[in-house]
């Protein structure tokens, strides 16, 4: 139970710390004027990843990331009842991140608005984002998956290598679909948000979990002691 609570926590602080830079620095505008409002909120994601990594990740291995999860679940890594757990934590906290970045902005009038949720952004359709959100999950996970493994990981870097990848991904990716890579960062925000967020949810829900799988297909290749060098 203990790794399931640290998930959830890892979790909360990931989309609270997040998604309230984003917020608060006004990344929800596409405004190319508004640089850096993307390079703070990719720092956001990025320092809340290695903060967690360094603080759970000897409990629970700090995935906080269903992607994550079903990345290490296909690569054989854990079970399905523990992944499903997590997964479940995860998206619970999540939302408890989410509620509490809605309860400080709720009553900012117009100061500060949303919680950060994630939507295609204007001029990027459905099938753009879907096809970002599978790529840059695909690169994140393979990342976390390659950092990780016992025998050719980074060790006590890989927090680092993964928060820094996380910071990456989002330069690129947060003028495309604001960067989710993460289901549960996606779920928590827009069932506060409502509007295109929700409508769109889909999106971060699938293109995640296919990024997911085709990271841990590309590293069990790489891995694969037996395939000819």
């Amino acid at each position: 139970m203990k790794k399931y609570l640290a998930e959830a926590i890892g979790t909360m602080v990931l989309v609270l710390m997040g998604c309230g830079v984003a917020v608060s620095l006004g990344c929800t505008s596409n405004d190319p004027a508004l640089a850096s409002t993307v390079v703070g909120t990719a720092l956001a994601f990025g320092l809340a990843v290695v903060a967690m990594a360094y603080t759970i990740g000897g409990i629970s291995g700090c995935h906080i990331n269903p992607a994550i999860t079903l990345g290490v679940w296909a690569s054989g890594r854990m079970g399905a009842k523990d992944a499903i757990m997590y997964m479940v934590f995860q998206v619970i906290g999540a939302i408890a991140g989410a509620a509490v970045l809605y309860l400080c902005t709720a009553t900012s009038g117009d100061a500060i608005v949303g919680t950060g949720a994630n939507a295609c952004q204007p001029g990027v359709e459905l099938v753009g984002g879907l096809v970002a959100e599978i790529v840059f999950t695909m690169i994140f996970v393979l990342v976390v998956l390659g950092t990780t493994d016992n025998k050719v990981g980074a060790g006590n870097f890989a927090g680092l290598a993964i928060g820094l990848t996380l910071v990456l991904v989002h330069l690129v990716c947060i003028r495309y679909t604001g960067t989710s890579v993460n289901p549960a960062r996606s779920i928590g925000p827009a069932l506060f948000q409502g509007g295109a967020a929700l409508e769109q949810l889909w999106i971060f829900i699938v293109g995640p979990f296919v990024g997911a799988l085709l990271a841990a297909g590309i590293w069990k290749v790489l891995s694969c002691e037996k395939c000819a060098k």
